[in-house]
């Protein structure tokens, strides 16, 4: 019970984290918008300054848009479903590290403890694919063995 508590508190810090991301990228776009809306019409048909910002604004909007299928992502995973073997949604703890594969965000802290969210088409979630607790996998010339998965 305690794994799935565990679970739960990542995929809400990982929740989290996107949230921010979202609220922070549409605050961009707002402002490339308003800043293009400000410089006024292009002056001539070489004023690429408004197009810059416009161009901008997208860049933020396509980031949103990815931002937006990882929280999606995030909420496919199940925290009922018991997991025999390393996939994704699975919380693995090896002898080296605590990984949550989910969506690629990095290192999250929780109650004194480091995890790594990672998504699955990383090189290191190729290694361990579909092994279960008490096999090992070689990654990076080293062994790793899977202590438990939830």
């Amino acid at each position: 019970m305690e794994c799935i508590e565990t679970k739960k508190k990542l995929l809400s810090i990982c929740r989290k984290m996107q949230d921010e991301t979202i609220q922070h990228l549409k605050l961009e776009m707002d402002d490339a918008q308003k800043s293009a809306n400000e410089y006024g019409t292009p002056k001539d048909r070489y004023d690429s300054y408004r197009i810059q910002l416009l161009r901008k604004k997208d860049m933020f909007g396509q980031q949103l848009a990815k931002t937006m299928e990882q929280l999606d992502t995030l909420d496919r995973i199940s925290l009922k479903r018991r997991f025999e073997e390393v996939e994704f949604g699975a919380l693995v703890i090896t002898d080296k590290q605590k990984i949550l594969v989910s969506i690629g965000l990095g290192k999250i802290e929780l109650d004194g403890s480091t995890y790594f969210a990672i998504s699955p088409s990383v090189p290191v979630f190729n290694a361990m694919i579909g092994k279960k607790v008490g096999e090992e996998y070689e990654f990076r010339g080293a062994p790793i063995k899977i202590l438990s998965i939830c």
